[in-house]
């Protein structure tokens, strides 16, 4: 029996998430992908506390690479004002190309720290 891509991706997703933890100095940036939309969180994983958030409805950017690397922009310097410098990297199972990739490389640029 095959099992489908987004199981998959939970898969991945389950092994990231026991390696990768955020902290009050360095927050988790996790990105999910839907359909229509890109969205972004910052989260305290020790406080339970989502500290930041984005979608591209928010960035008004299509859901398309260039969209994806507005978004990372428009995280970063969302993070800025809430003084957070660095972050560690949730891809949440995708695979890092296409949109991710836009999107982390977008974040950097913007000023955030991997």
């Amino acid at each position: 029996m095959r099992t489908s891509r987004n199981n998959l991706r939970l898969q991945r997703r389950r092994r990231v998430r026991a390696k990768v933890s955020g902290t009050e100095q360095r927050p988790r940036l996790s990105v999910f992908k839907s359909l229509t939309s890109v969205y972004v969180q910052v989260i305290d994983d020790v406080n339970g506390k989502t500290l930041v958030s984005a979608s591209s409805k928010e960035a008004k950017a299509k859901n398309d690479v260039e969209g994806a690397k507005k978004m990372g922009i428009l995280i970063a310097k969302k993070c800025k004002d809430k003084k957070v410098e660095g972050v560690v990297f949730d891809r949440a199972g995708y695979k890092y190309h296409g949109k991710v990739k836009a999107f982390a490389e977008g974040a950097r640029e913007g000023g955030l720290k991997f």
